[in-house]
């Protein structure tokens, strides 16, 4: 395991035009959320979080991200300001979406209906990115089973945000990649671990050009 951060990022609030990112996943998403967090430097811009998890396990998940990432990882409690160096991930009992604030963003968590069987729902997530976001969030859809978070990164993609998945070979379970790929709302696909290089260097971190889908 490897030790926590000694110098804790700077966190700021984010302004509107400011790029942020969101992940979804499912089964097999705890280590593959894991592994792209920590690809990712501890000046990142927000990362929001969606992973099909019990109420119970999503705080101590959080806070195990937290000791293994650069960027501070934490359970979202709802009504934060979204800053630079964060990640938020959505709590077990409740989906997770963005809205603006004054010139930023807040998070906010509702216990609405279940979104595809699932609270959280990747796709509530998604949505709320391309409704606020707009060309300027990043979506990240990983391992898991059915399609959660397909529709919503379709969304994303016409509204002109940039997509990724996960390649098949590094997935537990090909499924909410697979169904995002067929429907076209996949930009560009990668293994989970080189899609924190693709995804930082759409924000200015890190030399290489990202790949469109089915470029080797």
């Amino acid at each position: 395991m490897n030790p926590a951060p000694s110098v804790q990022p700077s966190c700021r609030p984010v302004v509107g035009g400011a790029k942020i990112i969101f992940v979804g996943a499912s089964t097999g998403g705890t280590e593959a959320v894991k592994s792209f967090l920590q690809g990712i430097p501890a000046d990142c811009p927000p990362i929001l979080v969606v992973q099909h998890m019990p109420e119970t396990f999503t705080g101590p998940f959080a806070a195990r991200l937290n000791s293994l990432s650069k960027p501070r990882v934490v359970e979202s409690q709802g009504g934060e300001v979204v800053e630079t160096g964060t990640v938020y991930v959505a709590p077990g009992h409740s989906h997770l979406r963005l809205r603006r604030q004054g010139g930023g963003y807040m998070t906010e968590l509702l216990s609405t209906p279940p979104v595809n069987r699932h609270r959280p729902s990747v796709d509530v997530l998604f949505d709320s990115a391309a409704e606020v976001v707009g060309r300027n969030a990043i979506g990240v859809i990983l391992t898991g089973m059915g399609k959660d978070g397909a529709c919503g990164l379709l969304r994303m993609r016409q509204a002109g945000g940039r997509t990724f998945g996960q390649d098949e070979a590094s997935c537990v379970v090909y499924g909410m990649p697979r169904e995002a790929a067929l429907i076209g709302a996949v930009e560009e696909v990668a293994s989970v671990t080189e899609l924190p290089k693709r995804v930082m260097a759409l924000v200015g971190r890190g030399s290489e050009t990202p790949m469109r889908a089915g470029v080797k």
